[in-house]
């Protein structure tokens, strides 16, 4: 494991470089804010524990999850030191589809009735849609927006998914590792988070969590 880990941190600073030199390529006309590439490894590094470690294109850890459960009724988002970032709860009304809450921060059993969600996203019920290609629906809790604010679409279990916005916008992607580094295979287990500028890479990466539980 820990010869996959520095692998993966020698490979994201090859895509950083190889990012850099496309920059120095392209004018400032053509385009606009840098994106965020995250390398993500579906593997947690504490020692009998599912999760993920997700590793910028500096070769530093910037997010992890440990979890210790199959299929938890809670999941929390920490940054590269440990800290937690942001916590989904699944949604206790079993009436409803696959449905998580995103809460600010870590969110136990004693906090839950003061703090309020600020997303929650939906997984789509493809006999109930028209449209098959469509994986859930992220909304804001706190808005008078009618309406989802962003559509995930895709197909995860292939590693391709973007998540796009009420005016269709991409604000982030996912992509098979391979995709991007030509010759090399890593299968599903790691793969790229592309995000845009403005877009929360913190965000984008709970997203993934919960596409994870609600395709895998």
């Amino acid at each position: 494991m820990l010869r996959m880990f520095l692998f993966l941190k020698s490979l994201s600073r090859s895509v950083r470089e190889y990012e850099h030199r496309r920059e120095r390529s392209d004018t400032s006309e053509t385009r606009g804010d840098p994106c965020t590439s995250l390398t993500v490894w579906r593997k947690s590094l504490v020692i009998s524990c599912n999760g993920f470690t997700v590793i910028d294109s500096y070769g530093d850890v910037v997010y992890r999850v440990d979890n210790y459960t199959g299929r938890p009724k809670e999941l929390v988002l920490m940054d590269g030191s440990g800290k937690s970032i942001l916590a989904m709860r699944r949604n206790k009304n079993l009436r409803l589809s696959d449905t998580w809450l995103v809460y600010g921060g870590e969110v136990g059993d004693h906090c839950t009735s003061t703090k309020e969600p600020i997303f929650y996203v939906k997984k789509c019920i493809n006999i109930l849609h028209g449209n098959p290609n469509v994986l859930a629906y992220v909304y804001r809790c706190r808005s008078s927006e009618k309406g989802h604010a962003y559509m995930i679409k895709g197909s995860y279990s292939h590693r391709s998914c973007k998540v796009v916005d009420g005016t269709k916008r991409v604000v982030a992607e996912i992509k098979r590792k391979d995709a991007i580094i030509g010759g090399v295979s890593f299968g599903v287990e790691v793969f790229m988070l592309i995000v845009e500028a403005g877009f929360d890479p913190g965000f984008a990466m709970a997203l993934v969590l919960l596409l994870d539980q609600m395709f895998s």
